[in-house]
């Protein structure tokens, strides 16, 4: 069973970036906004559930896949999901320039150069249909 769930990981692209220069990159060549996310993936309820309601949401990742491109920045507890020294140093870059007081959740639409376009900090206090129409006009009224 293990091997089917890892086989299928590798079948399924991931929709998060993990690095936030690449994620600019690809915005700009795809004329796409970016969106980052703040989260404790092991330890923050509401993160934990924000991803499970919203960002896993197929009316959220229909959208996304089209008009974001999507960095988590993840700041795991435990030790089993310790994230690899490059990828928690640049989460560590990331938050020193954009959460600086330690929200999480936080989220924010980013333009292609990592202008802050529109934030939310907490789950979202709309329904997935509301928040993902919102970031859609937002999308674009941007191009």
């Amino acid at each position: 069973m293990k091997f089917i769930a890892i086989f299928l990981l590798f079948l399924i692209p991931s929709r998060w970036e993990s690095n936030f220069e690449t994620a600019k990159q690809i915005a700009k060549e795809k004329n796409q906004l970016i969106l980052l996310n703040f989260s404790g993936s092991d330890w923050c309820i509401p993160c934990i559930a924000m991803h499970r309601e919203y960002f896993d949401n197929p009316i959220f990742t229909a959208m996304a896949e089209k008009k974001l491109v999507m960095v988590n920045v993840d700041f795991p507890r435990k030790k089993k999901n310790e994230l690899s020294a490059e990828i928690a140093k640049g989460n560590e870059i990331l938050a020193e320039k954009y959460n600086k007081e330690g929200s999480f959740p936080l989220t924010l639409l980013l333009n292609s150069d990592g202008k802050i376009i529109k934030s939310w900090s907490g789950k979202p206090k709309v329904s997935v249909e509301q928040w993902t129409q919102e970031i859609k006009t937002i999308c674009e009224t941007q191009k």
